[in-house]
């Protein structure tokens, strides 16, 4: 399906696990991509290469999108490529670590909002004018299925901000519409193959968890990719301000 040609992509997190997979899943749709990392440069560079060598244009670029420095220089390296951005997905985030209340260290957790809900935030602010330049755009942020139930233990300032990021998608359907900008979500659950869950998740608790879910199995970060794909590809479409929940059925809104 090349849904996406003639398309400019923004990737942010793309350099591992579900962000990876998003990138691919564009990529083969025909969109043109920049991949942004913080930390993950060799396999981001990897995959850049790698895309760019099947035939599509693909560069890869560092930023602390936690900093409105970071935002706006990823914003200028991306208006040096291009004059506007079709699709914009606001992939990075991360747990960090599990703190319980009690323990709470406000340094912790201003790192977390700013790591996971900031960075939305900002990234979106910088992109817009580049957005608002393609006439209708897509921008597609990644939540969380903690940002619906609240996480396990120690999560809960990351389920906060995801779920805040929620809210931020259907309030900003709304305030970005008259521009052509439709922005929606997806709440992925247990995603394996994703750094989170790789770092963060035990194997017991996974276990656990997939017995509970009614499909039975546990996702992929291609699954959250092919949604993320749809969303982004309806650039014309009516989906705006929406949240797709990718779990298995263990939760339903």
């Amino acid at each position: 399906m090349k849904g996406l040609e003639g398309k400019n992509a923004l990737v942010t997190g793309g350099g591992s696990g579900i962000g990876m997979a998003i990138a691919r899943e564009l990529s083969s749709m025909g969109a043109s991509l920049i991949i942004h990392y913080h930390r993950s440069g060799e396999p981001a560079k990897a995959l850049a290469a790698e895309l760019a060598a099947a035939g599509g244009f693909t560069e890869a670029v560092q930023a602390d999108l936690s900093t409105q420095e970071g935002a706006a220089g990823l914003a200028a390296f991306v208006t040096s490529r291009w004059n506007r951005l079709d699709v914009l997905v606001n992939n990075a985030g991360d747990l960090i670590a599990r703190q319980r209340l009690e323990e709470l260290d406000m340094d912790y957790y201003r790192k977390v909002m700013a790591v996971n809900l900031d960075s939305n935030v900002l990234v979106t602010k910088a992109m817009l004018p580049l957005l608002k330049k393609a006439g209708a755009a897509s921008v597609v942020n990644l939540s969380s299925l903690a940002g619906r139930k609240g996480g396990h233990g120690g999560s809960a300032f990351y389920s906060t901000a995801k779920g805040a990021i929620l809210t931020l998608t259907r309030s900003l359907s709304t305030e970005l519409a008259p521009y052509g900008i439709r922005v929606n979500a997806v709440a992925p659950g247990l995603i394996l193959g994703s750094s989170f869950h790789q770092t963060h998740t035990t194997e017991e608790s996974k276990q656990a968890t997939i017995a509970q879910i009614p499909l039975k199995r546990a996702g992929s970060c291609e699954d959250v990719a092919r949604a993320v794909a749809f969303l982004a590809s309806e650039l014309d479409g009516f989906i705006t301000g929406a949240t797709l929940d990718i779990n298995g059925g263990i939760y339903m809104m």
